[in-house]
This record gives structure tokens, C-alpha cells and sequence, in this order.
């Protein structure tokens, strides 16, 4: 294929893979209305076109802290069998009906627990309800394949049990594993007992890491703590002058580490300026395994499709800059070797040159 700019039609049937996208940030607005109903939570709004214009706003303070603060209305609707079970499914079909092929959902099963499930019953609820929305998409022609990563909440105590379940769910769903929160004062390298339980048993983890806070953290994420992939990471780019990259930057590059980078997120706390000056292209122009992704759907007013959309017309991305970064993100997937091998032969690869 020649350089080729697309437009969103376009985009929207491309085959799709993304790695960092919260399963609590990316709710269907009426969904989050009618749970809420029932179970008596207090929204900000019951109209859901005014709640999804609430969620973008509260989200572009460009703060990291009031970004997370939003969650509190997904959160209280995802308590129950009945809100883990729809959440679940719905977020498949979305995911589907942006054509996402391979996505990998993570979420801490520790902020579902406070209507009386135990964590072992939030991790099968999900996991049913993502089989469930699998299956529906396969007979409508949208297969996706979909894998979970257990997130640890970076800030609290029960990173090692997170860690533990992933560790138990790993051949029932569960593809690998993370920590999430506030980055800031909060170092992974706190929990350093919990990941190398986690290369004892050889479940795969990614760190958030490299948004809030900057260079030490990336550090501390592969290098302490071994990850092999590193959430967001925005902040190398402070590794690399004038083109020239530093040590850090080099070890990333050279070993093909993935960088799951979101940028509508980015600009939403704060870590970028502009689309247009994302850090993530001028990493994908150096070489580096960048991928995209959504992070919080909801929260973010965001698709792929649109993170695809905005790069192609803000910062000149071509239909091969997209088709490399989902090649990149496929790579990088905590599946096994063969399954990742046959998504970029069978999917990918020929859906982009089907779309063209």
C-alpha cells in the first residue's frame, strides 16, 4: 500500500486491537442511568446524553486525581451479579460494533465488592459476562476475541491478592495483570512482592506508568519490577533530546517494549497538549512499539475509531501508521504466540487491505 490518508467510514471498518482500556471507565450512559435507578445511587444527571456531556467534562479538568474521582458513579452501578453481568457484555458489544477484533479489558475486582460479592465473584461474574457478549458478537458476523487483566489498586493493600488472582483465573479468562490508580507518590516498586509472585507463576503484567509522574517510574516499572509492558508512558519522551534517546528510552526501544498510549486520556489529565503534539507520534516516527488505546470510553467521550480518526486528521497519520500500530498492540498481547500470529495473518492484514 502507498502512504494512504483515510477517512472515518473508513476507519470505522478497520480491524482493531486494544490493550489498555478500564472496564468501569467505559459504561453505556443509559446503562449507568438504569442501574443506578436500581439500586438507589444519586447520578449527577438521570438524562444519559447529559450524563455522557457530564462524565467529558469532569474528565478535561487535566487532573489526574478528579479524573479517577469520576468513577464513582460506574463503580456504584457494577456492585451487583446483575450490574458485573451487563456491564460485561455490553462492553464486548461495543467494542464489536467499533470493529475491535482483540481487546484487553482490565479492572479492579477490589471496587466490586461493596454490595457483598467476594473477589472470586466478581472475577467469574465478569468473565460470564464477557463470554456472553463474545458469543453474541460471533453470531453477528463481529467476532472478538477478549482478555482480562486483574488490576491491583496501586494506593490500597490488596495488590497481592489481585496478583493472586490472576494467578488463579489465568486459564479461565484471565490473560495477565496491572496496577492502576494514582501514580503520584504511590511507586510500583511498593509492590514488588506482588509481581515477582507473578513472574514465579508466569502471568504477564503491565505497570501504568510514566503519566502523572515521570522517568523514575517507568524505571522502576521494567526494571525493578519487570514489566512487560507500560501503561501510558508518555512521559519517555523527557529520555529523549534532539532525537537522541537516553538509557531508559533505548532499553524500551531496543527490546520492544509496547507503550499503550491513549491519547484523548492524555490530554484529558494533562500529559499532552494537543493531538496534534502526542507524544505518541513522534514515538512511532523513533521506532517505538507504541500502541493505541482508549483507556476510559466513557469518561473519555472516546471510541477507537475516533482515537484513529483524530490522529489521522490532527497529526497526519496514514492508513499504515494505524495498521502498524494495531500490528504492534497484537504483538504485545498477553495471549499465547499462535493466537496472536493468526489474528495479524487472518484479521488483520487482510481486513486492512479489504478496507482499502
Amino acid at each position: 500500500m502507498t502512504a494512504t490518508r483515510v477517512d472515518a467510514e473508513v476507519i470505522r471498518r478497520l480491524p482493531k486491537a486494544v490493550l489498555h482500556d478500564h472496564l468501569d471507565g467505559g459504561l453505556r450512559p443509559a446503562t449507568v442511568v438504569e442501574l443506578a435507578a436500581a439500586v438507589g445511587h444519586t447520578l449527577p444527571t438521570t438524562d444519559p446524553d447529559e450524563l455522557a456531556a457530564w462524565y467529558f467534562e469532569a474528565a478535561n479538568s487535566g487532573d489526574l486525581v478528579r479524573y479517577i474521582a469520576t468513577f464513582e458513579h460506574t463503580l456504584a452501578v457494577m456492585q451487583t451479579r446483575e450490574g458485573l453481568l451487563r456491564v460485561a457484555e455490553e462492553y464486548v458489544l461495543d467494542l464489536a460494533a467499533d470493529g475491535v477484533v482483540y481487546a484487553e479489558v482490565r479492572y479492579a475486582p477490589e471496587l466490586n465488592v461493596n454490595g457483598g460479592l467476594t473477589l472470586n465473584e466478581v472475577v467469574e461474574t465478569v468473565q460470564e459476562g464477557l463470554a456472553a457478549g463474545m458469543a453474541k458478537a460471533a453470531a453477528a458476523g463481529t467476532p472478538v476475541r477478549v482478555g482480562t487483566l486483574l488490576c491491583g489498586m496501586r494506593m490500597f493493600d490488596r495488590v497481592g491478592e489481585a496478583a493472586e488472582l490472576a494467578v488463579a483465573y489465568r486459564d479461565a479468562g484471565v490473560v495477565g495483570f496491572d496496577i492502576a490508580g494514582a501514580e503520584d507518590g504511590f511507586p510500583p516498586a511498593d509492590h514488588l512482592a506482588a509481581f515477582e509472585h507473578l513472574r514465579r507463576e508466569s502471568v504477564p503484567f503491565t505497570i501504568h506508568a510514566g503519566e502523572a509522574h515521570g522517568l523514575p517510574s517507568i524505571h522502576q516499572a521494567l526494571q525493578v519490577c519487570g514489566a512487560q509492558r507500560i501503561g501510558h508512558g508518555v512521559r519517555l519522551t523527557e529520555d529523549i533530546v534532539d532525537g537522541k534517546l537516553g538509557r531508559l528510552a533505548g532499553w524500551v526501544r531496543d527490546r520492544r517494549i509496547a507503550l499503550e498510549m491513549c491519547p484523548t486520556s492524555n490530554l484529558q489529565t494533562g500529559c499532552a497538549t494537543s493531538i496534534a503534539e502526542h507524544p505518541i507520534t513522534a514515538l512511532k516516527d523513533l521506532g517505538f512499539r507504541v500502541t493505541l488505546n482508549t483507556d476510559n470510553r466513557l469518561v473519555s467521550g472516546t471510541t477507537m475509531t475516533r482515537e484513529m480518526s483524530l490522529l489521522v486528521e490532527e497529526a497526519g497519520w496514514t492508513v499504515e501508521d494505524l495498521r502498524t500500530v494495531t500490528v504492534n498492540a497484537l504483538k504485545s498481547a498477553f495471549i499465547p504466540f499462535d493466537e496472536r500470529k493468526a489474528l495479524i495473518e487472518d484479521v488483520v492484514l487482510p481486513g486492512y487491505a479489504a478496507a482499502l
